[in-house]
């Protein structure tokens, strides 16, 4: 699946991605301000989380629940990690293990620890207001 959007086609993506994605797991790929943790914040509101999502930059993980308490999502940001065996030192293993949705941004930093069935969601800059996202399922 590839498709061209903007900010406010969104919500729509988010539902086409949950709805395509054959995997819980999924790694957003992109530069630096290309939309990764907004396109989170979606499919975050589209799985019931509400209006939620941040980047956990600083503290790695960002941990989501659904109204009834339970677990819905782990949202890592991997960017600042200096080499891949430190996502191993938060409990990675543990989190992918979980049946909890999994938002990995900056993935390759940790490539060798990626499950083979992770989605790939490869977001690309095409001017100001316009991405375009390449949905890859494994």
């Amino acid at each position: 699946m590839q498709i061209i959007y903007t900010e406010k086609e969104l919500p729509i993506l988010a539902k086409e991605i949950i709805a395509q994605t054959t995997s819980k797991i999924i790694c957003l790929y992109g530069e630096m301000g290309a939309g990764k943790t907004t396109l989170v914040k979606h499919l975050l509101k589209e799985l019931g989380g509400g209006d939620m999502g941040n980047s956990p930059t600083f503290g790695i993980v960002n941990e989501y629940y659904a109204i009834d308490g339970e677990v819905l999502a782990y949202h890592f940001d991997f960017y600042r990690l200096n080499h891949e065996t430190e996502a191993l030192d938060i409990g990675f293993e543990d989190y992918i293990s979980s049946n909890a949705w999994i938002f990995i941004e900056w993935p390759e930093k940790i490539s060798s620890f990626l499950p083979k069935e992770a989605t790939e969601l490869r977001i690309g800059i095409l001017d100001e207001t316009r991405r375009k996202i390449t949905l890859l399922n494994k």
